[in-house]
């Protein structure tokens, strides 16, 4: 166990902090500068290759996974405003797309506070859902997507000291087992052909795909594509510093690192009541997103996706996405298809939830 988890002591919240976040709310939210603000064809391919995404779809037709914002703007991805030195727990979002993301398109996301809601907690003693409202707005004017996400905001000591999660024995894969994944690589399927509303019904389960096993190698990827809240180097990283003081938490060599460590320091980690490093929660995001566009095929438009993350998925965990129709109808002369999606590991516990929405290309209006 390190010094930091037997010592370090981290702020509470408090009646007057909470009060005077909560008068942010329906206030703008001064916009961190983003990691990318043109979906440019380099962007493109390092957010699809961030998380794993080798649908061709986006190369030819010059469209990028609908998830991208992400890259596109922080407040989206979990960066949280107030209550200094109390941790953020990214919880989900749910995105609702107008238009597509087209290659070249300039996007500036802009943010207000939504809402602050005080939650139980089993895992700490108090905890807040802090919510943020982006809309991405085009150079053109046009509103490209409206997408609310949300952080648990906890006590860091409270938390540890609870143990709600025990102790957690890292999965050691057999080698069948890594064989398995490999297969399920090999076989994930991407429709390439047009799906028709007329062709889909309620019931019908979308081709299932593997992410994992988590390591810190797939993190730095998905950091590759994505950007990062808080990972800066040299004097940027004192900067950071200088104007948040809350951000540095000295590591084991007494230099000032960002909370942001708990995705690969197994010991900051369980500082703050993990048993391990964890994933980013917009990967999970972005991957059942993945699920979806690989099944729904060209001239298909994703409308919405809302995702929930339940558990955290430790460094060493395996996630299967999986899908299932649950509803199709026509919508102002559109087949809509609303479909049930979820995330699993391999020690069957769900670690996301959600549901999207997608309009197919109907034979009747073609």
């Amino acid at each position: 166990m390190s010094s930091l988890e037997d010592t370090r002591r981290f702020p509470t919240i408090t009646d007057e902090a909470l009060a005077s976040l909560r008068a942010r709310i329906g206030q703008p939210v001064p916009r961190p500068e983003p990691y990318i603000e043109v979906a440019t064809r380099d962007a493109i391919r390092h957010w699809a290759h961030g998380i794993g995404d080798r649908n061709r779809r986006w190369e030819r037709e010059r469209l990028a996974p609908p998830t991208i914002l992400f890259a596109m703007d922080r407040i989206v991805s979990g960066y949280v405003g107030g209550l200094p030195g109390i941790h953020a727990m990214y919880a989900g979002t749910d995105f609702r797309w107008r238009r597509p993301v087209r290659e070249g398109a300039r996007i500036v996301g802009d943010s207000v506070l939504l809402d602050l809601v005080e939650k139980p907690s089993r895992f700490a003693r108090r905890a807040v859902q802090q919510t943020y409202r982006t809309t991405f707005t085009a150079d053109d004017g046009v509103v490209v997507c409206v997408a609310d996400s949300w952080c648990f905001r906890t006590e860091r000591d409270t938390a540890r000291e609870r143990a709600t999660y025990g102790r957690i024995e890292p999965h050691r894969y057999t080698r069948d087992e890594i064989a398995r994944i490999r297969q399920a690589y090999r076989d994930e399927v991407v429709t390439t052909e047009t799906r028709s509303f007329e062709d889909v019904t309620v019931g019908d389960r979308l081709p299932p795909v593997v992410k994992g096993p988590l390591t810190v190698t797939s993190i730095i990827a998905f950091v590759q594509g994505w950007g990062s809240l808080y990972v800066r180097a040299h004097g940027l990283a004192f900067d950071m510093v200088d104007r948040h003081p809350a951000l540095g938490i000295p590591n084991a060599f007494g230099v000032p690192e960002p909370p942001e460590r708990v995705h690969w320091d197994d010991g900051f980690a369980r500082a703050v009541g993990v048993p391990a490093a964890y994933d980013y929660g917009p990967e999970r995001v972005a991957w059942l997103g993945h699920l979806v566009t690989n099944w729904m095929g060209p001239g298909a438009l994703l409308e919405r996706l809302r995702v929930e993350v339940r558990r955290h998925n430790l460094i060493g965990d395996t996630t299967w996405c999986s899908g299932s129709v649950t509803e199709a109808r026509v919508v102002d002369g559109h087949g809509v298809v609303t479909v049930a999606v979820s995330g699993v590991n391999q020690r069957g516990e769900t670690i996301a939830v959600g549901e999207a929405r997608v309009r197919l290309p109907s034979r009747s209006t073609s």
